[in-house]
């Protein structure tokens, strides 16, 4: 069983910056992929952002590219996303999640095995 738990959401103005960390246990995290999604009041959770085990490998949703960076350290047992350039529309719960499936599917929410309890993040503008 692995846990995930998320930090560094927070209130931030449009333009800002936030850098989330994912902190896993309980598992060998090295096997996973990992993703990034969020979730908006009122609407479906969306693929933001993934990785792959080796952290060779990363997607990124078109919303999110030139913006967003996805890593990850094996070695602490943690992913991260950086957020630059912020934007009222980016305002929602973000997800960590953990794949044990292959890296193809990984925009897919269902594929996932594991997810974090969500760190809200709010821009204003």
């Amino acid at each position: 069983q692995v846990q995930l738990v998320e930090s560094g959401g927070g209130l931030v103005q449009a333009g800002g910056s936030l850098r989330l960390c994912c902190a896993a246990s309980g598992g060998t995290f090295s096997t996973y992929n990992m993703g990034w999604f969020r979730q908006a009041p009122g609407k479906e959770r969306e693929f933001v952002v993934a990785i792959s085990r080796s952290g060779g490998s990363t997607r990124y949703a078109d919303s999110v590219k030139g913006r967003f960076t996805i890593s990850r350290d094996n070695a602490k047992n943690a992913v991260y996303l950086q957020m630059n350039s912020l934007k009222p529309e980016d305002t929602a719960v973000y997800y960590c999640a953990a794949s044990s499936r292959s890296f193809i599917v990984a925009e897919t929410a269902r594929t996932y095995d594991y997810w974090g309890q969500g760190t809200q993040v709010t821009v204003s503008s």
